[in-house]
């Protein structure tokens, strides 16, 4: 049971990340967009998923409230306040969505609101990331630090990070979408951001393979570990090759690969812990019967049903998006 709602937890994470990364992703962009027609556009892209996106967040904080809830009293003490801000993002943006439409004088307000909301989101989920990779102070099975603990230069580079990964993923999701303008200008922005992002990624791993010598001892000690990184590093060539010949098809799930990757290699560095080197799976770990009782609920149906959802509403809307006046 307990490696059962590892790997369910695992998967609704990385999902979120994906899914609703490139429509945070097309929401930073939407700032970039000069006219109405180009935004418009780029609001198309997504409008028929994001919300659905959205909902593999609310399944991970529900597995992680049931399944290992030390792990989650932890972590809601120690990021509460960036928690509050990022679900204030992924508020604002949600109301800036559906109200731009609904108005002309001040549609500015709720562009700008959409951009915000999307930037806030975005950064806070990278901060904590970054906060938890440094390491939380834990005393037995409760937050040990005070209110600002999460607060460091490495967290805000992680933040900035994210705001990096996300934009990559959503110029892709756009190249894949749309065409003409808004796909020649994603097209032109993924070399940059693609840089930016092996940069961040070269010094996260970095920090985190020098600041933890357990986790270097690991990898030198196994080298078959390694398999991720290369994983990584043979996308970002299909990348590369992709955006060169403009493949529309190949640079989003190129970039996603990438993204597995990172996340792999982030999950393999410091297996058994869930916050690292203090709290591991087992200790965070629900008793066995109320991962048993969960099971009959999340496990059996919930988590199959969002997962078929998912697929048949991207196999649904797939394709370029096509000209409309109405609201999607």
């Amino acid at each position: 049971m307990v490696m059962f709602w590892v790997t369910i937890l695992a998967v609704s994470i990385l999902l979120y990340v994906l899914l609703d990364g490139f429509d945070l992703g097309v929401g930073m962009l939407f700032g970039l967009a000069s006219d109405e027609p180009r935004r418009h556009a780029i609001i198309s892209a997504v409008a028929p998923v994001w919300d659905g996106n959205e909902t593999w967040l609310v399944v991970s904080g529900v597995i992680l409230w049931g399944a290992f809830p030390v792990v989650y009293s932890v972590l809601m003490s120690a990021f509460y306040l960036p928690v509050l801000l990022m679900l204030a993002g992924l508020i604002l943006r949600g109301v800036a969505f559906e109200f731009r439409h609904k108005t002309v004088r001040m549609r500015w307000m709720w562009n700008a609101s959409f951009v915000g909301g999307s930037l806030v989101a975005t950064f806070m989920q990278g901060l904590m990331v970054g906060a938890l990779v440094q390491g939380l102070p834990v005393s037995g099975d409760r937050y040990a630090g005070g209110e600002f603990g999460w607060f460091s230069p490495f967290a805000i580079a992680c933040g900035i990070g994210l705001c990096v990964g996300y934009a990559l993923l959503g110029a892709c999701w756009l190249v894949r979408k749309c065409e003409d303008d808004v796909r020649d200008q994603a097209y032109r922005l993924i070399p940059c951001l693609s840089a930016a992002l092996l940069v961040f990624m070269i010094v996260v791993f970095g920090y985190a393979l020098v600041g933890h010598f357990a986790v270097m001892t690991r990898w030198l000690d196994r080298p078959s570990l390694f398999v991720f990184p290369v994983v990584g590093v043979l996308a970002a060539i299909t990348l590369a090759a992709s955006v060169h010949r403009q493949q529309d098809a190949l640079p989003f799930p190129m970039v996603a690969l990438i993204f597995l990757a990172a996340f792999g290699t982030l999950a393999i560095s410091f297996w058994p812990y869930m916050i690292p080197f203090s709290v591991t799976i087992e200790q965070a770990a629900a008793p066995h019967s109320s991962l048993a009782f969960m099971f009959w609920g999340e496990g059996l149906f919930v988590f199959p049903l969002m997962l078929l959802y998912t697929v048949i509403s991207l196999t649904v809307f797939r394709g370029k998006v096509a000209a409309s006046r109405d609201h999607y």
